[in-house]
């Protein structure tokens, strides 16, 4: 039996540890600095290392990492031991503080957007004192950031923590106006972490899961989610102990895992945990996913992140649970009893409408990748459209408050079941929205669009920035009034005005919410290469510098490797899929028509036995491998196409239209194939085997 309170956060080197292993002026200084952003000084910094590494060493590490997140979504590390020589025979254990401060991995060989040249290797990573350091696997993991030479970001997580630090500083500006004053005000998210289980011996079978991490063939198999009985279903065995594991896992790194269980789609399963700062969480995200990875191996299992392993059944995404909160104040995004009479909640929630609005594109390119666009616009995850979702009660305040009226609070209802001894509780005064890709539920924001393999470090960066934008604005003109109620209440009523037209609650799967929204002028970017040039438009880049987020050329440089990325991703599934068709499927059409002629020609040697049924099918199977070929051969010119576009978006346009229609062809005949050979003769496992076989 796991004692809990006791595993958690035992591999973590936090507040509890350092207050016990630390100086008092000196934890008073870390203290500081996570809580209110002061810069630590290097002497601070040497003896916290030293503290570091001995407790490390206590825990079973010989060795630290800077443990960084580039621009390729995942995390980077390089692990150097604390060995030191002091003589031909003898050495020590050390860490400097100049080692936990500054750490240089080579820049060169990660995705810069050519900011980095081949030659101009070096680069920088520096300790993110506000993410607790841990151990895992014998080696001390540290928090970094990671910078080039001439100080570019090469990272998801910097401007991160710049979004948090601007959001800090405009909502204190706004917090003054209402007379409040606090220490600091800080974004925090829970994600939510859809996945899929599969068996690993299976999964070694198909060249297609290894290369691209989804099912680029396979037909649909006889059962898939329609029955809607694996949704919070009984959780089997092989799984609960996969879960089970994962929890303690996490827990001892100090996540606070909470919440478990199946999804919608068979073999899919959801883990949510906690909030936490938005820098803390997106490290845990990535921690997550790389623990679910590993535990699943004990178990002879594969974790797959990919938004879409699956055609026909649901894909995985991520929910980016999102508010902000004051020290000493509370979640600025909390209603109270009254939202009506809540001004400070109702500016903060129309800085959020506003920015919302006003920023769409920015949001939609935020979750933009080649593997997302399998699950955008799917009834199964919202569409490509950005909209809010706030609900009956705070939509009729917004109302009122636009039109001048008063609000009158509906009386809350008790909800009754019809049986006596059930009992009776007080119903919510709204409903839930799932498809909407943006709904407040109560005291946050749920944005519902990332995709599950995402890191959620440029989401919050966005949601941060845009948000203190529409803070930075509103403070600007009411720090000027004469009259703060009255300026205030004229300016609710104007970015209600003019910003209504992101709110719907309606049906957002629906053909009739499309044709609405575009007469509301509402974007709609159905895909990665509809999206991503609006992130280098003049004005978002405007944006991003006018609060030092990212210069334009780190803008473009980020623009230039999602493009890239996305035809790259293209590049890899059509060749998988060319390599399979090649050597797997087609042979094995072959080989079953084959094996059927040789049936006809047996019967009908023997003379009065009817071989017709054979006949027909090696007909058939013939034709349709003959057909493949065809579709093989085409999609092999469609892809050496490719290398003539030079463009970096010309090229990711062919590869979404050209490339993938080529391969929906291949699999298209490659599916049907699928239904009519034998069982014996098909060289991969089916969607039946993967999806029932855990």
């Amino acid at each position: 039996m796991v004692n809990v309170p006791e595993l958690f956060g035992s591999a973590v080197f936090n507040e509890k540890v350092m207050k016990q292993r630390l100086p008092k002026d000196v934890f008073k200084a870390v203290q500081k600095t996570i809580e209110d952003g002061t810069p630590l000084d290097s002497s601070v910094a040497t003896v916290v290392a030293n503290a570091m590494k001995d407790w490390a060493i206590e825990k079973g590490a010989t060795h630290y990492t800077h443990w960084f997140q580039p621009m390729t979504g995942i995390t980077a590390e390089k692990h150097d031991s604390f060995i030191s020589p002091v003589s031909n025979s003898e050495v020590i254990m050390e860490f400097k503080g100049k080692e936990l401060i500054k750490g240089e991995p080579d820049a060169s060989s990660f995705p810069s957007g050519g900011l980095r040249a081949t030659f101009e290797a070096r680069g920088y990573t520096t300790w993110d004192p506000t993410s607790f350091a841990f151990v895992k696997d014998g080696t001390l993991y540290i928090p970094t950031v990671f910078c080039s030479y001439t100080g570019e970001v090469l990272d998801k997580k910097t401007p991160l923590l710049r979004s948090m630090q601007v959001l800090d500083t405009q909502a204190k500006r706004i917090l003054k106006l209402f007379g409040k004053t606090t220490t600091h005000v800080a974004s925090q998210v829970g994600a939510e972490q859809e996945y899929f289980l599969v068996d690993k011996d299976l999964y070694n079978k198909r060249k297609d899961l290894i290369f691209t991490g989804r099912t680029i063939l396979g037909s649909k198999p006889p059962k898939g989610q329609e029955l809607e009985d694996h949704y919070f279903g009984n959780i089997k065995t092989r799984v609960s102990d996969y879960m089970r594991d994962l929890d303690e896992a996490l827990w001892k790194l100090g996540i606070v895992a909470k919440t478990k269980h199946n999804e919608v789609a068979p073999a899919q399963h959801e883990l949510a945990p906690l909030f936490n700062t938005s820098n803390v969480s997106t490290d845990q995200n990535q921690l997550i996913m790389e623990e679910m990875k590993r535990v699943a191996e004990k178990h002879n299992l594969v974790c797959l992140l990919h938004e879409k392993p699956f055609a026909g059944v649901n894909g995985s995404g991520k929910h980016n649970n999102w508010s902000f909160s004051a020290a000493g104040i509370g979640n600025l995004l909390d209603p109270g009893e009254s939202p009506q009479d809540n001004s400070q909640f109702l500016l903060f929630l129309c800085a959020v409408i506003k920015a919302v609005d006003e920023h769409a594109d920015l949001l939609r390119v935020s979750v933009a990748s080649a593997g997302n666009d399998h699950r955008l616009g799917a009834n199964e995850a919202p569409p490509a459209i950005v909209s809010i979702f706030l609900g009956e009660e705070l939509t009729r305040v917004l109302e009122c408050i636009e039109n001048g009226v008063s609000f009158e609070k509906a009386s809350k209802e008790q909800l009754e079941l019809g049986v006596d001894l059930l009992p009776k509780f007080p119903k919510d005064t709204t409903d839930r929205n799932r498809t909407s890709p943006f709904a407040f539920t109560g005291n946050k924001f749920e944005f519902r669009m990332p995709g599950s393999s995402m890191s959620i470090a440029c989401i919050n960066y966005i949601l941060n920035t845009i948000v203190a934008d529409s803070l930075c604005q509103f403070a600007d003109r009411l720090e000027g009034a004469k009259d703060f109620n009255k300026e205030l209440a004229k300016l609710l009523k104007e970015t209600i005005s003019a910003h209504k037209r992101i709110i719907f609650n309606g049906n957002n799967y629906s053909d009739e919410w499309v044709a609405e929204a575009e007469k509301r002028g509402l974007y709609n970017l159905k895909s990665t290469v509809d999206a991503l040039p609006t992130y280098i438009s003049d004005e978002n880049i405007a944006l991003f510098e006018k609060y030092k987020i990212l210069s334009g050329s780190e803008i473009r440089s980020r623009y230039e490797i999602i493009v890239e990325t996305y035809s790259k991703i293209i590049n890899i599934e059509a060749l998988t899929m060319l390599d399979m068709a090649k050597r797997d499927i087609l042979p094995a059409a072959l080989k079953y028509s084959t094996y059927l002629a040789e049936s006809v020609q047996t019967k009908a040697a023997i003379g009065g036995i009817d071989y017709e049924t054979e006949k027909e099918l090696a007909a058939s199977i013939s034709s349709l491998a003959g057909c493949l070929y065809k579709k093989i051969e085409k999609l092999d010119k469609v892809l050496i196409g490719a290398k003539d576009k030079e463009d970096i978006l010309e090229n990711a346009r062919y590869y979404a239209n050209e490339v993938f229609e080529a391969m929906q062809n291949v699999r298209a005949v490659a599916d049907e194939l699928e239904t009519m050979v034998s069982a014996e003769y098909w060289p991969i496992p089916t969607y039946s085997d993967l999806l029932f076989s855990v």
